[in-house]
């Protein structure tokens, strides 16, 4: 299937799955879940014991459990195809985890380094550099396009509504569809 016939959704997640992907073998499995939640430790010098470490590490175990669930997979990994297939159910299903929200509010309570309720420009940045290593010119861009109220500043229903319409929304031009790149 070519990218021009596919829909904005299986971008999207094949996109998530290439940056999650950290040993680029193929496959996700736990532990490139548990690099993805270092990345933000590390990032954010933030020790063990935080209640933004616990809550962000549980969100990934939860996420995980719940993917390898959805992909109704035998082993402990997903190919990229199972990875797209097992997101689509769990963002719909929220019996047991609520993928927009839980997540997006754990990786809110990190950025927002100050407790204020909002993301900054600074923080923002520091987000792009420090834990998905960009730094591009229009990656800041990117921000102007998440602060859909115009105030200077993500607020935590601007950033959660982004989360949403990364997971669900099928607009390319949508502000969570610019997550990892426009389509």
């Amino acid at each position: 299937m070519t990218a021009a016939a596919q829909d904005v959704m299986t971008i999207k997640l094949e996109r998530t799955f290439d940056s999650m992907d950290a040993n680029r073998d193929g496959y996700l499995d736990w532990t490139d879940y548990q690099k993805l939640a270092d990345r933000y430790i590390q990032a954010y010098r933030l020790d063990k014991d935080d209640r933004r470490v616990r809550a962000l590490q549980t969100f990934c175990q939860i996420y995980w459990l719940e993917l390898l669930r959805h992909a109704g997979v035998e082993g402990d990994r997903l190919t990229k195809d199972q990875f797209v297939t097992a997101n689509r159910l769990a963002v719909i299903d929220t019996s047991r985890l609520n993928v927009t929200e839980g997540g997006g509010h754990a990786i809110f309570d990190i950025i927002d380094t100050n407790g204020d309720n909002e993301i900054s420009k600074d923080e923002f940045a520091r987000f792009l550099r420090d834990v998905w290593k960009t730094d591009t010119p229009d990656a800041m861009d990117m921000f102007t396009r998440l602060d859909t109220d115009g105030d200077g500043a993500i607020g935590r229903y601007e950033f959660i509504r982004v989360v949403r319409e990364h997971f669900l929304s099928n607009d390319p031009d949508a502000p969570g569809s610019l997550f990892f790149g426009h389509i």
